[in-house]
């Protein structure tokens, strides 16, 4: 698997999420920024185990990646924070990008991965970004695909 390319592949599929009106459209990167726009989405560390089929047949990646929403007020950046959380709906990230799996049969993130799935939320708290502060949590997404020969 190219990592950049799933990194950018995770970014693109949570872009799929529909925030409330009124709210700014989430933001994504397959990557660390800078400075972030709020809501905003990125793919932040990862680890891998490789060999999980001999001769480097499967390598699996979890991505940890941030969702930060803007502290303009508690309660609302919670609500909208909760919304993205959740395991399904508009605002769904989870549902958002494990539509990225494909069809059954498909290779996942358009054929640079052979499946992914969210697993779970953590973290949720205050983070501290670029001298601002933001509410926000963690999803930890497991990717499965071929290793490099």
């Amino acid at each position: 698997m190219q990592i950049s390319a799933v990194r950018d592949a995770l970014a693109d599929a949570a872009r799929a999420v529909v925030l409330p009106d009124g709210i700014a459209k989430l933001t994504c990167t397959g990557y660390v920024p800078d400075s972030i726009n709020a809501p905003h989405f990125f793919v932040a560390e990862y680890e891998q185990d490789f060999d999980k089929v001999m001769a480097r047949g499967l390598d699996e990646l979890t991505f940890t990646c941030r969702v930060l929403v803007a502290r303009t007020d508690d309660r609302p950046a919670q609500r909208t924070l909760d919304g993205m959380l959740s395991g399904s709906g508009p605002a769904s990230l989870k549902q958002a990008i494990e539509v990225a799996r494909g069809a059954p049969g498909e290779y996942a993130l358009g054929g640079l991965a052979h499946d992914l799935h969210v697993m779970r939320v953590q973290g949720y708290r205050w983070y501290e970004h670029a001298g601002s502060t933001y509410v926000g949590a963690e999803l930890a997404i497991k990717v499965i695909g071929e290793g490099s020969s």
